[in-house]
């Protein structure tokens, strides 16, 4: 099956306005299916969730459909998927959730390779309670996080191992399944930022071996949302602080307040909407084997896409790129000699190509590889990206260097 993607462009209406979109990796564009969702779920009639009248059974149904999606997506239960304001509103909830097991003494450990969002949670919430943070380096040169660099901080005494899935700054895909084994390997618990992995190709909780996964729908073509699967009997071991009447069902303890109903049947709508990109209409293939087979091909079109754009952008004189890691995500972070990122930022906006410049909150990642708060030149690719989108960057930056 080969991947038509002036088809799947044709679903965004965003594009129609010319920009090429290389900032994906900050939040992708929408397509008009996911609007519709969102826009039939407000203009019908809703109510808390129930079995009585019409409004809460559709409310019931919007719920459980969005759950049962993102379980297929991930390869998780539905019964441990927690829906939430963003990714980092989760962690920074479950974060307290889990310090409430620890004690002065006891260790946690983040990355410099992560978004801030799963470093800074775990420190204050380890803080908070008396215990140790410790530090897993990567090699800056390299970008690789290894299963050694982890293992060499990992002690009898962590109780947490907090690690991306991808670099949302360099697009590091460092190797969870193996880290998973080490942390697992001391009785400590593995927290999995997916939230730039998820956009890029398929996810199996349960071959990678988080505890915890989250992610942003809005990162793979959703509305603006955040995500945590776990196993349901993993989410029964914790608790937190909630109103009185509230249920403690799993996993309707961690979701304070009324759950956004359009928001999810929009993540719906765009999980349905990469499956299919599987080209199948085979009914006898369930979901998730349409999702598996789609982000396999959307893999292949932007590991492609990747090989050209990236091969022009080292060919740049005065180019330093950052992201040199084995196995990565198609986001590339560089810098060009004799001019400020935010310039060069401008410079492509002013050429119609929509390229970030900055940190990207992954402050820490950005310190470690000599960037400091600057950062560099960010240019991320989509399931919509396509030829004459890398042709247009490559020429504009080609006017810039």
């Amino acid at each position: 099956m080969s991947y038509d993607v002036a088809s799947v462009r044709s679903h965004f209406p965003a594009l129609r306005e010319g920009a090429a979109h290389f900032d994906g990796p900050g939040g992708t564009q929408t397509p008009e299916m996911v609007a519709n969702a969102v826009r039939e779920t407000l203009l019908s009639a809703v109510a808390n969730r129930g079995v009585v009248t019409p409004a809460e059974r559709r409310a019931e149904e919007i719920v459980a459909g969005c759950r049962a999606a993102v379980g297929d997506l991930l390869g998780c239960e539905p019964g441990g998927v927690i829906f939430g304001r963003s990714a980092t509103a989760l962690t920074y909830d479950l974060s307290r959730a889990l310090a409430r097991t620890w004690s002065p003494g006891d260790e946690v450990i983040v990355t410099r390779l992560d978004h801030d969002a799963n470093v800074r949670p775990w420190v204050q919430a380890a803080e908070a309670v008396g215990a140790t943070v410790r530090w897993a380096d990567f090699d800056p040169a390299t970008g690789e996080l290894t299963v050694e660099n982890v293992a060499a901080v990992l002690t009898p005494r962590t109780r947490l191992l907090a690690v991306t899935a991808a670099s949302n700054l360099i697009g590091t895909r460092p190797p969870v399944r193996q880290i998973s084994d080490a942390v697992h390997a001391v009785g400590a618990v593995l927290w999995v930022d997916g939230v730039h992995a998820t956009a890029h190709a398929p996810v199996d909780l349960s071959r990678l071996g988080a505890d915890v996964w989250t992610c942003s729908p809005y990162k793979f073509l959703g509305p603006h949302c955040g995500i945590a699967a776990a196993a349901p009997e993993f989410l029964e071991g914790l608790q937190m602080d909630k109103l009185a009447p509230s249920t403690d069902q799993v996993p309707e303890r961690f979701e304070l307040g009324t759950l956004p109903y359009e928001l999810m049947a929009g993540t719906t709508a765009a999980i349905d909407f990469i499956a299919a990109l599987s080209g199948s209409d085979d009914v006898t293939r369930t979901r998730r084997e349409r999702l598996v087979a789609a982000m396999a091909l959307v893999e292949e079109h932007e590991d492609r896409l990747l090989a050209r754009m990236e091969a022009g952008i080292r060919a740049l004189p005065g180019v330093r790129v950052y992201s040199n890691a084995a196995a990565r995500t198609p986001t590339v972070l560089f810098t060009l000699a004799g001019h400020e990122p935010a310039e060069v930022r401008g410079r492509l906006a002013e050429a119609g190509v929509n390229a970030p410049a900055g940190h990207f909150y992954a402050i820490e990642c950005s310190r470690h590889l000599g960037l400091g708060d600057v950062g560099g030149v960010r240019v991320g690719l989509a399931p919509y990206t396509d030829d004459s989108d890398v042709d247009r960057l490559l020429a504009a930056l080609s006017e810039i260097a």
